[in-house]
C-alpha cells in the first residue's frame, strides 16, 4: 500500500476525532447566548421556580422579609406566596426567574410564557470551573428564605461545587487533547510513527472524555434526586437536559472510535509502495522473463564477442587443393 492508501487509511480516524472535537464545542457552547435556541436547549440541569407553593417554611421566610423591610402591614395570605415573594423582590431591587438552566461554563434564567414556552432572558457571563450557587443566584438570603431550604443542602452544595471544578478540569483537558491529536493526526500520513503518537493522545482524549461524561451525567442525576426529595415541597421542580448528554456521551463514542482506527492505521496500512525497493547492499539484477517456445542462443567460447539472436550459418566445405599431403584414398 503507498502514500494514496495511507491517506485514505488516516481519514477515517481523523475525521471521527473532528466529530468527537465538535460535540465538545456544542457541550462547551450550551447556556451562553440568551438569543440563541439552540444553544438554549443545551443543559444539564433546569431548575423550575414557577410553581412556588404553600408551605411554612416559606411563608415564615417572606413574612421575616416584610418585617425587615418595614412592611409588617403587608399580609401574606395562605396559596398567596408568589404574589407575596415577588413584592419582596420587588421592595429588595432583586428578580427571581421562573426556570434556571446550568450548563458548563454558566447558567440562564428566564420566564415562562402563558403558552407554556421557556423564554430566556439572560444569560450569565462564562467562566471556568463554574458552579451554581443557589443562595446567591436565587438572592435567599435577601429575600429571606434560606431558612426555608431543608438541612443538609449547605453539605450537598459543598459536594456539588467540588465535583463540578472537577468536572469542568476534565472537559477542558478532554477538550485540548482532542485539538492536539488532530494536530498531530497529520503527520501520521508519514508514518507508523506517527500514527502511534496519535494513538496514545487519542487514548489521553477518550480518557478524559469518557470522565467528563460520566461525571456530568452522575452528578446532576444526584442533584435531580435531591431537589424532588428536599425541594419539591417548596415548589421547586428539577429536570435533566437531553440535548447536551447526547452530545456528550457522542463525543465519547467518536472519541473511541478514532483511538481504535488510529491503533489500527500503527498496525496496518504502511506508507510503503511494495514496489521500486531499494536495496541496502545495492541495485539488484533486473531479470528478464523468458518467453515460453522461443530460441536462446548460446554465447561463443569468446565472451567478448556479441551475441546474436539468429542462428549460426552451416559449415561450409573447403575448396579442393593441388596439394593434400594426408590424404588417402
Amino acid at each position: 500500500m503507498g502514500k494514496g492508501g495511507r491517506v485514505l487509511c488516516i481519514i477515517t480516524p481523523y475525521a471521527l476525532t473532528i466529530a468527537s472535537l465538535i460535540c465538545l464545542i456544542m457541550v462547551g457552547l450550551g447556556c451562553t447566548n440568551s438569543n440563541s435556541g439552540s444553544l438554549n436547549n443545551l443543559y444539564f440541569f433546569r431548575a423550575n421556580l414557577q410553581n412556588v407553593t404553600e408551605s411554612s417554611e416559606v411563608q415564615s421566610g417572606v413574612d421575616q422579609a416584610l418585617d425587615k423591610l418595614g412592611k409588617a402591614n403587608i399580609h401574606v395570605d395562605d396559596g398567596d406566596i408568589k404574589t407575596a415573594l415577588e413584592q419582596v423582590q420587588k421592595q429588595l431591587g432583586v428578580t427571581v426567574a421562573d426556570f434556571y438552566d446550568i450548563g458548563l461554563w454558566g447558567y440562564c434564567q428566564g420566564n415562562v410564557t402563558k403558552d407554556n414556552k421557556y423564554d430566556t432572558s439572560e444569560c450569565s457571563k462564562p467562566k471556568t470551573e463554574f458552579w451554581f450557587n443557589p443562595m446567591e443566584v436565587w438572592n435567599l438570603e435577601q429575600t429571606g428564605l434560606q431558612n426555608a431550604l431543608p438541612d443538609g443542602m449547605d453539605k450537598a452544595l459543598d459536594v456539588y461545587k467540588k465535583v463540578s471544578k472537577w468536572m469542568s478540569v476534565a472537559y477542558i483537558i478532554a477538550f485540548v487533547a482532542t485539538v492536539i491529536e488532530l494536530l498531530v493526526g497529520a503527520f501520521a500520513i508519514c508514518s507508523r510513527w506517527g500514527s502511534c503518537v496519535t494513538t496514545l493522545i487519542s487514548v489521553v482524549a477518550f480518557l478524559f472524555t469518557a470522565a467528563a461524561s460520566a461525571t456530568s451525567t452522575a452528578l446532576f442525576v444526584v442533584i435531580l434526586g435531591l431537589f424532588n426529595e428536599k425541594l419539591k415541597p417548596l415548589g421547586i421542580v428539577g429536570s435533566i437536559g437531553k440535548n447536551i448528554y447526547a452530545a456528550s456521551w457522542l463525543a465519547v463514542a467518536f472519541s473511541l472510535a478514532a483511538a481504535l482506527f488510529w491503533l489500527l492505521s500503527t498496525c496496518c496500512c504502511s506508507g510503503r509502495s511494495p514496489y521500486n525497493h531499494k536495496n541496502r547492499a545495492g541495485p539488484r539484477p533486473v531479470t528478464a522473463e523468458k518467453t515460453p517456445y522461443t530460441y536462446e542462443p548460446l554465447g561463443p567460447y569468446d565472451n567478448n564477442q556479441a551475441n546474436t539472436s539468429y542462428p549460426p550459418l552451416p559449415p561450409q566445405s573447403r575448396a579442393n587443393n593441388a596439394y593434400e599431403p594426408f590424404r588417402h584414398a
